[in-house]
């Protein structure tokens, strides 16, 4: 099984942490401390880090400073040349779309635990993201952050003033919404069925007049030709396909075959090579989801059924106390949500 606590990403996520975090008058090394990192590791952008501890990281920063809007102060300080070499090849595709099927190309590179997806819905795109994590503290900052990050890529293709039709979070809303607005153009909506953003769809094909494909070309040579880290397995492939499309109830194994571009057998066999079943990979999915949704959501317990792919409460609940050992509603109750 691929571990969560393995997951790495590059240092350059947190690029500009210290400089939030100063807004606050508060010292990072203290809060590093906590998540097992050091200033000399977001030092170099290159540097990989726990994921898990950027998580964490954020999670403990807005509580230490009591900003809600912490995570999405991060995505406002990001810039696309933050991306590193991939930026180039980015600014270079010939649509929004190109870039991000470019990201989704490149995730082993960028973040292993950010799983995207793009669905046409006529006039509208939807574009849903899910953090792939099971910090215990939850994950609303990393969210926010990542969804926000998105305005970033948009923005530096289809210009500054760019705006979605709408801002979407499954998380609940904070009391002031007044840097999300800002940001998004947009008031959020919260408590909604997914996170990311809708657009028009004529957007994301929109030309991208400073698109050069030779220079396209060059950029991908380069970044193909630079020492890489291993590509993600399969079995992280699926991960992210589950927490993607359990919600809609189209996690079957047919499905995310599909989604990968083989058909069953092969995806079969690639996960027993790995050591793991579909069921597993899909029960762990639920497992870790289950406790995000039960400790950190006011979701009612038919929500959390719903998410997690159950048609109905009391399929949930007999998977859940077989998993858990207690009723999610004790649960709730002893962790204090």
């Amino acid at each position: 099984m691929h571990s969560l606590s393995a997951i790495q990403i590059r240092a350059a996520a947190l690029t500009h942490y210290e400089e939030v975090l100063a807004r606050f008058g508060l010292s990072p090394q203290p809060l590093l401390n906590k998540v097992g990192l050091t200033p000399s590791m977001l030092a170099s952008p290159t540097q990989m880090i726990s994921y898990q501890s950027a998580v964490a990281l954020l999670e403990i920063s807005a509580q230490e400073t009591g900003c809600d809007t912490f995570g999405l102060q991060m995505a406002q300080a990001r810039r696309l040349s933050d991306f590193g070499p991939i930026s180039l090849l980015l600014m270079q595709q010939s649509s929004i779309r190109m870039a991000l099927n470019t990201i989704a190309q490149y995730r082993h590179l960028l973040n292993e635990a950010l799983a995207m997806q793009i669905e046409d819905l006529g006039k509208n795109t939807l574009i849903r993201e899910e953090i792939i994590t099971d910090y215990v503290g939850g994950n609303r900052q990393s969210t926010d952050m990542a969804v926000g990050v998105l305005m970033v890529i948009f923005r530096a293709i289809l210009g500054p003033h760019w705006r979605p039709q709408s801002v979407h979070f499954t998380h609940s809303a904070q009391h002031d919404l007044e840097i999300h607005r800002q940001w998004f153009g947009c008031t959020p909506q919260f408590d909604s069925d997914f996170n990311g953003l809708i657009c028009l769809s004529s957007d994301m094909d929109k030309p991208n007049g400073n698109a050069d494909s030779v220079m396209a070309r060059y950029a991908q040579s380069f970044i193909e030709a630079a020492p890489q880290r291993g590509r993600s397995s399969v079995v992280l492939d699926v991960r992210h396909s589950i927490y993607l499309l359990l919600p809609m109830g189209r996690a079957t194994v047919a499905q995310i075959a599909s989604g990968l571009g083989m058909n069953v057998r092969t995806l079969q066999r690639h996960l027993d090579q790995s050591g793991v079943s579909f069921s597993q990979v899909l029960n762990e999915v639920r497992h870790e989801l289950a406790h995000r949704y039960i400790v950190n959501t006011p979701y009612s317990m038919g929500r959390v059924a719903e998410q997690l792919g159950y048609a109905n409460l009391s399929s949930f609940t007999r998977w859940f106390s077989a998993e858990f050992g207690c009723a999610p509603s004790d649960m709730r109750t002893q962790q204090g949500a």
